[in-house]
């Protein structure tokens, strides 16, 4: 994947001609200047290539530019806070990271409440996580994989990227609702984990799709499951865990706009209005297949509470598991 590494998006109107064109719900004099879109992220990764692409295309619809502005630090709780205490008026807003529903069960106390001090927007996107394992590894679906570990109790390990992040939440969740006895193996990036888990030394990991599919192609790793509560179209032949006898399995990573609370509401509206229009787009669809993305939709309420389900759902696999920032 080329990420694109320019902090500032110089709309050329001439490209206009791709957008679908409808009748746009903001108010006239919104926006009059730049949007600022919060990322709270060094450059590169999925939550940054996400809010470039949608920052571009929604800059064409709306006439102005939308300027990226990475905030990376403390679990993207810097740039969170940065944008719960910025005016309330549509020209801050923010990608939160895909830990934000996690972190308010991982920390003690943070700078902001993550469902009372931003308003939701739209969900822009879901990724499904998938587990691969060694190519050799004997086992060749999720209830294989679950059997041969409870036959062989702590002698398995899988890695994870840290406390928080989707790779740990969702091995957590398989080893608790498989009721199996694994080993945790923590590192700092995707690439050592691929390296150990094509030598053999972990045996299973919760990856993105684009960090694995080239791996799978080429015959390296072999895809159980995904982690989704649909299939996969790019992977229709594979089955989703919760096919696989674990009945109510999902975990995804997921990428939505929120803004500072007490946004008017024809600002929220619209914006939903025209995030949906660059979703609706050909273009879009195949950049994010491509990327492992399911196109996201809903409305703003939707995604409010999607947010305080995922909130609960973590809030009590982190306190069983005693799950820790590090």
């Amino acid at each position: 994947m080329h990420y694109l590494t320019v902090l500032k998006i110089i709309v050329n109107f001439s490209a206009l001609a791709f957008i679908t064109t409808s009748t746009t719900t903001l108010a006239q004099d919104y926006p009059n200047k730049p949007i600022r879109l919060v990322v709270p992220t060094i450059p590169g990764g999925a939550t940054d290539f996400t809010a470039r692409y949608l920052s571009q295309r929604l800059a064409l619809q709306l006439k102005q530019t939308v300027l990226i502005d990475n905030r990376a630090g403390a679990g993207g709780n810097i740039g969170l806070e940065y944008t719960a205490k910025a005016p309330a008026d549509g020209y801050t807003l923010v990608m939160p990271i895909t830990s934000f529903s996690a972190n308010p069960s991982l920390y003690d106390k943070l700078p902001f409440d993550t469902v009372k001090d931003f308003d939701p927007i739209a969900m822009v996107s879901k990724a499904p996580l998938i587990l691969v394992v060694n190519a050799q590894f004997p086992a060749n679906s999720v209830d294989e994989l679950i059997a041969y570990a409870k036959a062989n109790p702590g002698k398995l390990n899988y890695g994870h990227s840290g406390s928080g992040t989707m790779s740990n939440l969702a091995s957590q969740l398989f080893k608790r609702t498989a009721n199996i006895e694994v080993t945790p193996i923590g590192y700092k990036g995707a690439g050592q984990i691929m390296t150990d888990l094509i030598s053999g030394q972990i045996q299973f990991y919760f990856s993105t799709i684009p960090a694995a599919i080239q791996l799978v192609n080429t015959g390296r790793l072999k895809v159980l499951g995904v982690s989704s509560s649909a299939r996969v179209p790019e992977l229709s032949t594979i089955r989703t865990i919760a096919e696989s006898g674990l009945p109510g399995f999902e975990v995804v990573s997921w990428f939505a706009i929120f803004g500072p609370a007490g946004m008017p509401k024809s600002i929220v509206d619209g914006l939903n209005n025209e995030i949906l229009k660059v979703l609706s787009l050909q273009e879009t669809r195949e950049t994010f297949a491509r990327e492992g993305l399911i196109i996201g939709s809903g409305s703003p309420q939707d995604l409010k509470q999607f947010l305080i389900s995922d909130i609960a759902k973590w809030k009590k696999l982190i306190a069983d598991a005693g799950i820790r920032p590090e």
